[in-house]
């Protein structure tokens, strides 16, 4: 008879490596988390026969509408009973003004991925399907995985460990919730089952992705296709001058045909269902292992 061995730890015996979690945490213990933060998500899209996202990108700060209107009432009453308001208080006057008009990106974004998701759950092969996927956290990121949410649809989350702003939305789905540590290991899973892109008014974490994504392209990179919305043509004048660039000859001006700028969620929706049915629901599926 074969006696079963204990997996408990014997006082006095050595430690696995595997289960020593003073070097897993130290320096040398990197390589293998930075491994699992690469396998334990291909694990988990594996299992679920995920092959397809739509990646939305946009700032962790953008309040949706119904928060963005009771703060500013809230102000509005504290402003009208002072016959001197005192700066500070005009200052978050000012600041929930500009919290309000920037919400309807919230709405946006909520309302496109909520549309995409319903379009995605009406193809008959499960494995043509897309997933909604976002940085996991607050405003845009939020939005999306609400607007999939609302359709009845699952959506992923690729949480990262910050000092701020960045704590999990409660509309990603539960299993498909991931926490990083490394930027690096993120942008991985982003881009790499990314069939197309949405990115909406943010801030450097939004220009970092995006700028690094029409770089990928830009060099051919990547051997896919992929579709680029630049959402909020106002916003995106304001911040950026492609133009300037093809001017100063530091881009071609055939690089401005990678992405699309839009102001219009049912434009965009239009344009996304085209472009992902022509270029995958149309095609043989691509069953791949995400490594």
């Amino acid at each position: 008879m074969t006696r079963k061995r204990s997996s408990r730890q014997v006082p006095g015996w050595p430690m696995k490596a595997y289960k020593n979690l003073d070097f897993l945490t130290a320096p040398e213990g990197r390589t293998v988390r930075v491994l699992s933060e690469f396998m334990e998500p291909a694990a988990r899209f594996g299992k679920r026969h995920i092959y397809n996202t739509i990646v939305f990108f946009g700032s962790a700060r953008t309040l949706p509408p119904e928060e963005a209107k009771k703060n500013l009432r809230g102000l509005e009453k504290q402003v009208a009973r002072k016959r001197r308001p005192p700066r500070s208080l005009l200052k978050q006057y000012e600041t929930a003004k500009r919290d309000l008009a920037m919400s309807r990106y919230y709405e946006d974004a909520s309302q496109l991925a909520e549309k995409l998701t319903q379009w995605s759950m009406g193809l008959r092969d499960k494995k043509k399907r897309f997933l909604i996927c976002s940085g996991g956290g607050g405003g845009i990121m939020e939005a999306a995985n609400r607007g999939a949410r609302k359709a009845g649809g699952n959506s992923i989350g690729l949480n990262i460990s910050l000092p701020m702003e960045q704590s999990p939305n409660r509309y990603q789905t539960r299993d498909l919730s991931f926490e990083f540590h490394y930027f690096f290991i993120r942008k991985f899973w982003f881009f790499y089952l990314a069939k197309a892109l949405v990115a909406f008014p943010g801030g450097f974490g939004t220009m970092d992705e995006l700028f690094e994504l029409l770089t990928l392209v830009q060099t051919r990179k990547t051997r896919k296709y992929m579709p680029i919305v630049i959402y909020g043509t106002e916003y995106w004048n304001q911040i950026l001058n492609f133009e300037a660039l093809v001017e100063t000859g530091t881009i071609s001006e055939e690089d401005l045909q990678i992405f699309r700028f839009f102001d219009d969620v049912d434009d965009a929706f239009t344009y996304l269902r085209g472009e992902l049915t022509k270029h995958y629901v149309r095609g043989a599926p691509k069953e791949e292992m995400p490594l």
